[in-house]
């Protein structure tokens, strides 16, 4: 017998905008929570009033590692935004050396 899983998402392109509201219920977090990462830095609205913010797709993955980083290592906001410039500067290393490599 075999079991199937099935998954379910959102594929977020690049081009997608979200507003303040519509990241904190895509992140299942309040707006308080949100306006904490742009005051550290973990992501950056377009817009200078909070009611006019816009985010731009990568924002949102940037927000759901934070996400897990905060759950599940137990990290604070700053911490948390320290880790993930520390993942992200990983990943371009990463890539460098395989566009090297070929």
């Amino acid at each position: 017998m075999t079991h199937q899983t099935v998954v379910t998402g959102i594929i977020v392109e690049e081009t997608t905008i979200f507003s303040l509201g519509e990241l904190s219920r895509a992140c299942g977090k309040p707006a308080e929570w949100i306006i904490a990462l742009v005051e550290e830095g973990v992501i950056e609205p377009v817009g200078s009033d909070r009611s006019q913010w816009k985010f731009k797709g990568h924002c949102l993955r940037r927000v759901r590692i934070v996400q897990r980083l905060v759950s599940d290592l137990g990290l604070n906001l700053a911490g948390a935004a320290l880790a993930l410039e520390l993942l992200e500067e990983v990943e371009t290393l990463r890539n460098r050396i395989a566009a090297l490599e070929k």
